[in-house]
C-alpha cells in the first residue's frame, strides 16, 4: 500500500528546520518562532523532519555495506574497510543538528499544552523526538563512544556548549529514557494505519529499536570485557519479547507473480519491493518511505540503487550461504566446488534461496530492455552484482521509488535468539522454530535435482540436535542466519563484526570476489585479472589491509570538533 499524501513536508519547514549545529554553535531560531507551536499540528509538522533523515538509498547509504567485508566498491574500498583512514577534519556523523531539533521540539511542546493543546496528540509528536534522539545519540555512541550529552537548546554563552565527553553509560540511560518514553506514548501500528498515518514511528517501532540498542552494548560490552553486559543483554530480549507478544508484525510470506504469470514464492524478494510496501507487509516496522510516483513523491534516490557501479558483493560474504540441507559448503554434501566450467548461474543452484533473491544471476529482472547475464567487469567488478531494490522499469528512470526497509520484524526475531544465547549459552528448539525457522518457512523449496529429474526440499530447520549432530557451534549459527538474512540493508554487517570483536580477525583478510567463471571471458573480463591460489578475484590482497584493535572498534573524533573545545574534547586512544 502506497500513501496517498506526503507525510514529509520539505516547504513548510524550510524556515522552521532550516538550522544545524553542533555542540559548540547553536544557530539563530527566533524569527521561525515567532507565529508557530501552537497546536499539536505544529508538533507533526515539525516533527515529520526527522523522517527525512533515516537512511535511504544515497550512494552515501550504500557505502555502510562496504564498511566491512561484505562488499566492495568498484573503484575501490572504503578506507574504514581496510584501516587506511586518517582522522578527519570534519565529519557529518559527529552531528547535534538532529539532537537540537528533538530537544526543540520537547521544550516548545510545553507552550503548546499551555495553549491548550491536547496532551495525548502532544505526547505523540514528544514521543518521535524522544525516539530521534535516541537514534542520533546511537548512531554517535557506535562510532565515537562517549560523547557531550545535550538535552536542551543552547545559546552560545551556555557553559553547557563546553561540555565534556559523557560516559557510554550516560548516553545509554538516555536513550533506554528516551525510548522508554516514546514506548509509553506512541500509537500502535494498527492505530497509525486506522489514522493514515503509516511510516510514522510506532510503539513497536521504538520496542524493537530498543531491543537493537540493548543487543549491541550487551554483545559489545561482553566480547569487549567491560560494563555490566547482562543488564544490557536482558534488555534486548525483554523489548523483543514485547514486539513479538504484542501480535502487531509477522514475517512477510505473500507469494509474488513471476515473469510470465504465474505464483511464485518470492516473498523475500518482494521485502525490497513495491508489492512489499505498507502495512500490508507487517514484518515492515520502521520504513524510509518515498512515494506513489515521479509526481507524488516524497524524494527518489538518483540512481538505481546497485545496478551499476556503488557496491558488489564479496565472496567473503558469499561462503556464508547455507545449502539446502542446512549446512555450510566446507560440510554439505550437496557442494558441488566451481570449476572454471561451471557456468555463473550453476553457483546459485542448491543453496539458500535468498542468495538468488539477494545477488542478480542470469536471466533475472534487469532493465527494460534486457534481463541480467552476467556480471560486467567495469560495472560489477566483485563478479556479484547486489538484486535488493533493484527494479527494471526504474533503471530506465534512473530514480527509484522503492520505500527502504530500516527495522523489520525478522530483526527483532534475530535480536531476541541472540540475546538469548548470550544469556543463557543455549537456546531452544522452541526457540529456534519462532524465530530462525520461521524466517526460513518464508523460502521456497529448492531444487537439488537435476534438470531432467528434479527433487525439491524445504530449506532444513536449525535445531539443537542439528548443530550437535553435525558438528556446529549455535553461537555462530546464530550469526550467520543475521548476515544472510539482513544482508546490504543498513550496514549492519560492520557493526555486528565491532560488538562481537571478530573485526580484528576478519578484516585483515583478503577481498574476494567470485570464481573467475570461464564465462566471464564472453563478457569483456579479462584473461589476467588478479586471482587467487583458488581462482577467485583478487580485490584487496591482505597485505594492503590492516585493523588495529587498540584503536579501530572506535572512530576518531573529527579535528574541528577537537580544536573548537580542546581542553574537554580529547581524541579517542591511539588516534
Amino acid at each position: 500500500m502506497k500513501l496517498n499524501k506526503k507525510h514529509i513536508v520539505y516547504g513548510a519547514l524550510a524556515m522552521i528546520l532550516m538550522a544545524s549545529c553542533d555542540v559548540e554553535r547553536v544557530p539563530e531560531t527566533s524569527i521561525a518562532d515567532v507565529n508557530f507551536w501552537n497546536t499539536p499540528a505544529d508538533l507533526r509538522l515539525a516533527a515529520n523532519y526527522f523522517y527525512t533523515t533515516l537512511p535511504g538509498l544515497t550512494n552515501t547509504d550504500v557505502q555502510m555495506d562496504n564498511w566491512g567485508v561484505d562488499g566492495y566498491a568498484n573503484e575501490n574500498n572504503n578506507s574504514i574497510s581496510d584501516g587506511s583512514r586518517v582522522a578527519p577534519a570534519s565529519s557529518t556523523d559527529y552531528s547535534y543538528s538532529g539532537i537540537f531539533q528533538a530537544n526543540k521540539l520537547i521544550e516548545k511542546s510545553e507552550e503548546v499544552l499551555a495553549k491548550g493543546g491536547d496532551a495525548t496528540q502532544v505526547g505523540w509528536y514528544v514521543g518521535e523526538a524522544r525516539f530521534f534522539r535516541a537514534w542520533y545519540y546511537f548512531a554517535m555512541l557506535k562510532r565515537f563512544g562517549g560523547v557531550p550529552l545535550i538535552t536542551k537548546t543552547l545559546l552560545v554563552t551556555d557553559p553547557e556548549v563546553y561540555s565534556p565527553r559523557a560516559t557510554r553509560d550516560e548516553i545509554l540511560t538516555l536513550i533506554y529514557a528516551d525510548l522508554d518514553y516514546a514506548i509509553s506514548v506512541l500509537r500502535s501500528a494498527d492505530q497509525l494505519q486506522t489514522a493514515g498515518e503509516y511510516g510514522r514511528i510506532s510503539k513497536t517501532a521504538a520496542q524493537a529499536f530498543k531491543s537493537s540498542v540493548a543487543l549491541f552494548e550487551g554483545t559489545r560490552a561482553k566480547y569487549h570485557n567491560y560494563g555490566d553486559h547482562q543488564m544490557h543483554l536482558k534488555l534486548a530480549y525483554e523489548s523483543a519479547a514485547a514486539v513479538i507478544d504484542s501480535k502487531m508484525h509477522d514475517i512477510y510470506s505473500t507469494p509474488g507473480t513471476g515473469n510470465n504469470g504465474q505464483v511464485v514464492n518470492n516473498a523475500y524478494y518482494n521485502l525490497f519491493q513495491e508489492v512489499g510496501e505498507g502495512r500490508a507487509n507487517r514484518e515492515n516496522i520502521i520504513v524510509r518511505q518515498y512515494g506513489v510516483n515521479l509526481q507524488q513523491r516524497i524524494s527518489t534516490t538518483p540512481v538505481q540503487r546497485f545496478y551499476e557501479s556503488g557496491v558488489g558483493v564479496t565472496q567473503n560474504f558469499v561462503n556464508n550461504y547455507l545449502m539446502a540441507d542446512g549446512l555450510p559448503i566446507d560440510k554439505s554434501p550437496l557442494y558441488v566446488a566451481p570449476t572454471a566450467a561451471m557456468k555463473h548461474i550453476e553457483y546459485f543452484e542448491r543453496k539458500d534461496p535468498r542468495m538468488s533473491f539477494t545477488i542478480f544471476k542470469t536471466g533475472d529482472e534487469y532493465n527494460g530492455s534486457m534481463n541480467y547475464r552476467l556480471p560486467n567487469p567495469s560495472l560489477q567488478r566483485t563478479g556479484f552484482n547486489i538484486r535488493k531494490y533493484a527494479k527494471a522499469n526504474f533503471f530506465d528512470i534512473q530514480a527509484s521509488l522503492i520505500d527502504r526497509p530500516i527495522l523489520r520484524y525478522a530483526e527483532v526475531l534475530l535480536n531476541y535468539i541472540e540475546a538469548a544465547y548470550e544469556l543463557n549459552g543455549s537456546v531452544s528448539d522452541a526457540d529456534l522454530d519462532e524465530t530462525v525457522n520461521l524466517i526460513r518457512s518464508r523460502l521456497p523449496d529448492i531444487n537439488i535435482g537435476t534438470a531432467g529429474a528434479p527433487h525439491y526440499v524445504k530449506m532444513a530447520k536449525l535445531s539443537n540436535a542439528f548443530v550437535a549432530a553435525h558438528g556446529l557451534n549455535m553461537r555462530d549459527e546464530i550469526r550467520r542466519e543475521r548476515r544472510v538474512e539482513l544482508s546490504y540493508e543498513t550496514g549492519l554487517s560492520y557493526w555486528d563484526l565491532i560488538r562481537w570483536k571478530t573485526a580484528e580477525v576478519e578484516m585483515v583478510k583478503p577481498i574476494l570476489g567470485s570464481y573467475f567463471f570461464e564465462d566471464f571471458k564472453t563478457n569483456q573480463w579479462s584473461a589476467t585479472i588478479p586471482v587467487d591460489d583458488n581462482n577467485y578475484i583478487l580485490l584487496q590482497r591482505a597485505s594492503l589491509r590492516k585493523f588495529d584493535p587498540k584503536k579501530d572498534y572506535l572512530w576518531p573524533i573529527p579535528l574541528d570538533v577537537i580544536n573548537r573545545n580542546p581542553d574537554v574534547i580529547k581524541q579517542n586512544p591511539e588516534w
